[in-house]
């Protein structure tokens, strides 16, 4: 990994072991090292991605030194290995074929008063905009924008999310700022690890068969995330060990493209839970669980009995880790959301701009935020990666708590709040010399085939990155390769 660098000197990964709980002094373990210069941007990705890596392999090393008994092993962070994670979609290759990651009714879209960004990779997405548009299903992109070149940003953004779709109007931060979600938003902390219900005893950890330093070994995880940050939260936990299975509405179509990246590790079934048979097998899964980790939007799953109260009620004892776009309350607490839509609301698609883009009119637009030129993008979907990594964190934590003091637990996470730490917490040195280098940069040259690696999958030859948690005696990949959607049975190993 060339040079390294002793921890503590990493503000962002002070910052966000803090907010996990975390005993400051074990910063002290982490080293840094790899090339300068990745993931480039007006703000502090590389910082963000390298200090969520990090407390995510902390936390993982933790939970190792609890059960092995010994002190916490050293953990190294790689900023090429970091990079190449940050955007592991996009070296996906699977028999050399490079999947598409965004559909063509998702992008950004000149309004009347500003901008607006859709999303309409799923189906379902994309035929609820269209009808929100009074725009027959064969309609392209020709006729989307003549219909939305004439109409206000935030009209858009409104209606269709009344008709159950995703658009959002593009905004500055200072709009996001004064706008009811980003105030609600910014009452809140990074993240949220809290005690749940009544106190359970300290659960024993499984014993270990094998490896020691599989961290989460012969723990169960239930997987109920979808599309990013979820699923690479618990593709990290099963790459520390943990038994993973993914739960899938049978109706609710999936890219296997996207699980061929996030899947890694786990096992994936689907499972009706509005049926009784449905309902009753999830419950048989439950009573064994160690971890439920859920990424749907607030309430979306409360009619299942899947509340955090509800689920440790019935398994004292449980972690459970709960993601969203917006956060659980405001007036956006319960719409749904990606992060190329976050980008945009919270005005890390404004910041990211080209230079003269910005207008002070758009803060009479009431949205849409005006611009002379198209709004930019973070140079990888880091707000759902660096999201990722940080409930993987909290999970990691939770569990180590538990073993020693017992109770139940629930991390909350959103990728707006996220947003808001990388525009407004984040120090925009975080981890920098004087050069606006990364501290831990050498002079090893970014080459991203040194992390990744061809795997043989059961849909074919896969081209994958590597992970990038990384401790003494991690394990360098996944068990096992992913297969396909939902065509695993809804049982424990």
């Amino acid at each position: 990994m060339g040079q390294l660098h002793g921890g503590g000197r990493n503000s962002g990964t002070d910052l966000a072991w803090a907010a996990l709980g975390g005993d400051p002094a074990l910063t002290e373990r982490i080293v840094y090292g790899g090339p300068s210069g990745l993931l480039p941007a007006k703000l502090p990705v590389l910082p963000l991605a390298r200090a969520t890596v990090a407390v995510c392999a902390l936390a993982a090393a933790e939970l190792a030194a609890q059960r092995e008994g010994g002190p916490v092993p050293a953990v190294r962070v790689d900023d090429g290995a970091v990079a190449t994670a940050f955007v592991s979609e996009r070296h996906l290759r699977i028999d050399g074929r490079a999947p598409s990651s965004f559909a063509p009714l998702s992008r950004f879209w000149r309004t009347a008063d500003g901008w607006v960004r859709t999303h309409a990779n799923y189906p379902h997405h994309r035929a609820r905009l269209l009808h929100a548009l009074g725009l027959p299903r064969t309609a392209g992109v020709p006729e989307a924008a003549a219909e939305l070149a004439g109409r206000r940003a935030e009209e858009i953004q409104e209606t269709v999310h009344e008709y159950g779709g995703l658009a959002v109007a593009a905004r500055t931060p200072e709009d996001w700022a004064a706008h009811p979600q980003g105030k609600a938003v910014a009452a809140h902390p990074l993240l949220t690890l809290d005690p749940l219900g009544d106190g359970a005893p300290p659960r024993p950890l499984p014993a270990l068969a094998g490896d020691p330093t599989l961290s989460a070994a012969g723990l169960r995880v239930l997987d109920l995330t979808r599309v990013i940050a979820g699923p690479v939260a618990t593709r990290t936990l099963a790459l520390l060990g943990a038994d993973v299975l993914r739960i899938d509405a049978p109706q609710l179509p999936e890219s296997q493209d996207a699980h061929s990246d996030t899947g890694f590790g786990k096992r994936s079934a689907n499972l009706d839970l509005g049926s009784r048979t449905g309902r009753a097998t999830f419950e048989e899964l439950l009573a064994r669980a160690d971890v439920v980790v859920t990424g749907y939007r607030p309430g979306a799953l409360d009619r299942f009995g899947l509340t955090p109260e509800a689920l440790v009620a019935r398994r004292p004892g449980l972690v459970v880790a709960r993601l969203s776009a917006w956060g659980d309350d405001g007036p956006w607490g319960g719409r749904r959301g990606f992060d190329s839509l976050v980008q945009v609301a919270t005005g890390i698609a404004a910041l990211e701009a080209e230079p003269g883009c910005a207008s002070e009119d758009s803060k009479e637009s009431g949205g849409g935020a005006k611009r002379g030129g198209t709004p930019g993008a973070l140079p990888a979907q880091a707000l759902d990666h660096g999201t990722g990594y940080l409930l993987a964190a909290a999970v990691l934590r939770a569990l180590t708590r538990q073993t020693r003091t017992g109770g139940s637990s629930l991390a909350t996470l959103a990728l707006a709040r996220t947003a808001r730490w990388l525009v407004h917490e984040l120090p925009d040195g975080a981890g920098r010399d004087g050069r606006g280098q990364p501290e831990s940069s050498d002079t090893v040259a970014y080459d991203p085939a040194r992390h990744l690696r061809d795997t043989v999958s059961p849909i074919g030859r896969i081209r994958h990155a590597l992970p990038p948690v990384s401790f003494d005696g991690a394990p360098a990949t996944w068990a096992a390769p992913p297969g396909r959607c939902g065509t695993d049975a809804p049982v424990w190993r």
